[in-house]
């Protein structure tokens, strides 16, 4: 079963599950999940908790150990399984195996990366679906942030004006772990009620943190001010050049599979599944292939992943040049058809 994390309070008070598998891409929303997940299972009396860090040389014989041992007490335990990543097929299996015959006193709770389709539909995903809650944790989108902070403000009996909300979202824009840090403050400084708009402004620290995610929704959408503010920032944040352009390849890339597919006649819905672009990840590609005709973005999509080697080699030191503004020549031949200038000497 699946329940997004809004109704995720109402779903464990109707039923007990041996399995709360919380995963998505946004930690706030995730740690707020699991969070209220922990204080559910403690006020049903699983006070004790054992938490284990999943990786490639897990071993399942503790956990199995400890759901072995407590079936012959009364004792009530909450395992948490923490996974950095997505976790492997067979430990995946192994839990789905579990999932179906842990006791009454004891109860998991997952913790991991965004699971795909593929991962949801697979075999143990399956299994795991009588005895598992899957909670997904997406981002919220940038057009959808002013009314996420506006409802956390209201939570707190606090309202501002539109202008002051664009300006608290510009603010904290990528970084909802920001965002909530300032309504929290917001609750400190003010009482409940329209707050001050000079007072606000003056209180909310510019705590912007620019990703590549931000960086690639920006540039597909042709918003290049955005993008180029996106890249200084991840530039001043000292982010990794080579990473910053395996992202911006990436994207491209997948752009330019689907433009060639929409050039042959297929459907950009069925383009992006054959790329394995899933929502939410689709968005920005939808939005872009509606804009322009395939025969352009496969010309706009060659003209920069030719910048983008160019980049490679300035990053690398093969080329002379400045590998930012090698970066930023990239994103520009995408969100503009603008001819970029020489990168190199």
């Amino acid at each position: 079963m699946q329940i997004r994390p809004e109704g995720l309070s109402a779903q464990l008070k109707r039923r007990s599950f041996a399995v709360v598998w919380v995963h998505g891409d946004e930690p706030l929303l995730q740690l707020e999940s699991a969070d209220l997940t922990r204080q559910h299972y403690r006020e049903a009396g699983f006070i004790e908790r054992q938490v284990f860090s999943i990786d490639r040389s897990f071993k399942t014989d503790e956990v199995d150990a400890h759901t072995r041992a407590l079936s012959l007490f009364s004792d009530q335990l909450l395992i948490e399984l923490r996974w950095p990543g997505k976790p492997l097929k067979e430990q995946a299996q192994w839990l789905a195996e579990t999932a179906a015959e842990v006791p009454e006193s004891v109860r998991l709770l997952v913790t991991s990366a965004r699971l795909d389709r593929n991962a949801l539909e697979s075999d143990w995903a399956q299994a795991l679906e009588a005895h598992c809650l899957f909670v997904p944790v997406f981002p919220v989108e940038r057009n959808a942030l002013g009314e996420w902070i506006s409802q956390r403000l209201l939570s707190q009996e606090q309202q501002v004006d539109p202008e002051t909300l664009a300006f608290i979202s510009e603010r904290v824009e990528g970084n909802l772990l920001a965002a909530q840090q300032e309504i929290r403050k917001l609750a400190l400084l003010f009482e409940p009620g329209k707050l001050p708009a000079d007072e606000v402004r003056e209180a909310v620290l510019n705590v912007a943190r620019y990703d590549t995610a931000d960086l690639i929704e920006a540039m597909l959408a042709g918003e290049l001010t955005r993008a180029l503010r996106s890249l200084q920032g991840l530039r001043a944040e000292s982010a990794a050049e080579p990473l910053v352009l395996w992202t911006l390849a990436d994207a491209i890339r997948n752009l330019l599979r689907c433009a060639l597919a929409m050039r042959s006649g297929t459907p950009v819905a069925i383009a992006l599944k054959q790329s394995r672009l899933f929502a939410p990840r689709d968005r920005p590609y939808l939005l872009a292939l509606r804009q322009l005709n395939a025969d352009r973005w496969v010309s706009r999509c060659l003209r920069s992943l030719r910048l983008a080697a160019q980049a490679d080699r300035i990053i690398k030191g093969v080329e002379y040049g400045d590998a930012w503004q090698a970066l930023e020549s990239v994103i520009l031949s995408v969100a503009t058809d603008k001819v970029p200038l020489p990168v190199s000497a």
